[in-house]
């Protein structure tokens, strides 16, 4: 094993050495066409990968891009479902994910490891000699696991040092059709608070591209931002997709270029201050600045001295030019121009001091029964809190919401709140977070107060008490398949066990549901058309227990 591990380092070491850009094959037998691309804006990350359509069903085969060897495989694992990981000597990982199904000898490798650690989710991890593999050689069927929507296959391609995220289509991009250039739908602008003026107004303001050119007159004086709601788009698809580079030039000076590309996991939430967040909570619309906050360290984004705000201070006309490019290299241009007109800023607000969160230092907020404690560099600007304190009939704490806006979050930061009421049993506190669905967001209990990280400043946030264990229903047996049903409205489920006779057996979710389900035929009961007794065990997450007996026959 160890001269073939040798092996395999030394032709990644020629590989990357060679500098020639890696190609790889298509992961499907038929023509590609996607549902969304690599860098796509989301809540609190980039899509880090291909979504490439089966074509609205499962089962379809799924190949390896490259030679290399499955390094591992995971179950339920940050919403990827089904996945496989392929290591490629190339110094690259692929991974597939949302999969059906896996090989037959893969599976039983998993079940070996599922029964040896009696639990269904997890990473089961692979010698280099277990599964070696060649381009092109069959790993699994698609589907629909995980936080899939629909059936696809999930395609991420990562550096397998760094684990940098790689756009997919830098390696399979040939197997691609696409000669349209991406659109741009609307521009806003963003005059800096009390520094700048557009239109005569201190407002962000939106205007929408009817053509290549913004033919309306503007004005403007002093610091302003400018950010961009745009698309790329490819014929073989009828889904929209992220804009892959992405240039604004004033008066033919670069003042910002972005290249969704090679982006670490660990500035996933720098999206939130790229993009213009708090719009796209409201109208899931995505506006991308084209200049960087002042906490802003994303690396695909590059800006001028001026982190890519324009000081309008002469009285002249200032040409603007936005260049699109997608991965294929189609282009498209846009243009407006703004004229200086000479204008006095007067002051429209001043942060309250004892309200403001200063990016670049550490804060401790303080409310009636709330602490927050924020690191330097947690947020990527100043932020002013808005905080409403509610006193709730019933209620264990207050209910605390902080501000009317969403702000960009770079990492999840401490909150704690305090309990008004004597309970129990403290350890069944939890904080939960009251936004459009009721969120459990846990929390650690100590000395009358509960301690959790949060990502979200809008959210309203209070405690909540669960020592009722959840609810365990036996659905039925469809011959050889168990079905059962768990039920907890509070903390939610977050562990169950089965057993027959005493003995560990294997319960899997179904799909996207309260439901579990087993496999007779894959578990060690033998098969004698007398009754079993079948025991489960489930917990939730406040480590309430229910534990629930039945007969079957099998």
């Amino acid at each position: 094993m160890k001269r073939v591990l040798a092996l395999f380092l030394c032709l990644s070491v020629v590989l990357l050495a060679s500098g020639e850009k890696v190609k790889y094959q298509s992961p499907v037998n038929y023509r590609i066409s996607l549902a969304g691309n690599f860098g796509e804006p989301r809540p609190n990350h980039f899509h880090g990968g291909a979504d490439i359509k089966t074509d609205r069903v499962e089962g379809k085969p799924i190949f390896s891009i490259g030679d290399g060897y499955i390094s591992h495989v995971s179950i339920g694992i940050g919403g990827f479902g089904n996945a496989v990981y392929v290591h490629h000597p190339q110094g690259h990982t692929s991974v597939y994910c949302h999969l059906q199904r896996f090989l037959p000898q893969i599976t039983a490798m998993v079940r070996k490891w599922q029964y040896k650690h009696r639990q269904a989710e997890g990473e089961i991890h692979f010698r280099p000699t277990d599964f070696p593999v060649s381009k092109g050689q069959l790993l699994a069927f698609s589907g629909n696991t995980g936080a899939s929507q629909a059936p696809h296959l999930h395609l991420e391609i990562h550096d397998t040092e760094t684990w940098n995220m790689l756009d997919p289509l830098d390696f399979i991009g040939d197997a691609l059709s696409d000669h349209t250039a991406p659109v741009a739908h609307a521009l806003m602008v963003y005059p800096q608070q009390n520094q700048g003026i557009f239109n005569g107004s201190d407002k962000d303001q939106y205007f929408n591209f009817t053509s290549n050119q913004l033919t309306q007159e503007f004005t403007a004086w002093g610091k302003v931002g400018f950010g961009l709601w745009a698309n790329d788009y490819m014929e073989e698809s009828t889904n929209n997709f992220g804009v892959r580079k992405t240039e604004l030039y004033v008066d033919g000076h670069l003042l910002f270029q972005s290249d969704v590309n090679n982006i670490s996991v660990k500035d996933n939430l720098q999206v939130n201050s790229w993009g213009d967040y708090d719009h796209y909570r409201k109208s899931h619309v995505w506006y991308m600045r084209s200049f960087a906050l002042p906490g802003m360290t994303l690396p695909i984004c590059s800006t001028d001295e001026n982190k890519g705000v324009v000081d309008i201070k002469e009285e002249r006309p200032y040409r603007f030019t936005y260049l699109l490019t997608d991965y294929k290299g189609n282009k498209s241009e846009y243009s407006f121009t703004v004229l200086g007109k000479k204008t006095t800023i007067h002051p429209s607000h001043v942060l309250h001091p004892l309200h403001t969160l200063v990016w670049n230092r550490l804060n401790n907020y303080q409310l009636p029964g709330l602490e927050l404690q924020i690191p330097a560099n947690c947020l990527a600007e100043n932020v002013e809190l808005l905080p409403k304190v509610t006193k709730k009939a019933h209620s264990l704490s207050f209910s605390y919401q902080l501000s009317d806006q969403s702000y960009a979050l770079l990492h999840p930061f401490k909150l704690s709140i305090q309990s008004r009421k004597t309970v129990k049993d403290p350890t069944k506190l939890y904080v939960v977070s009251r936004s459009n669905n009721d969120l459990y967001v846990g929390g650690t209990y100590r000395e009358g107060w509960v301690t959790t990280k949060i990502l979200d400043l809008h959210a309203e946030y209070e405690l909540a008490y669960d020592d009722v264990a959840p609810q365990i229903e036996y659905v039925g047996q469809s011959g050889d398949v168990l079905r059962l049903n768990l039920i907890d409205e509070e903390s939610g489920v977050k562990s169950f066990e089965g057993q027959i006779d005493g003995h560990f057996v294997l319960f899997e979710k179904v799909g996207k549901s309260s439901f579990i389900a087993c496999k007779l035929k894959e578990t060690p009961v033998k098969k004698t058309g007398k009754a079993h007794l079948l025991e489960l065990m489930v917990c939730d997450h406040r480590n309430n227990q229910s534990h629930f007996k039945t007969q079957v026959i099998y």
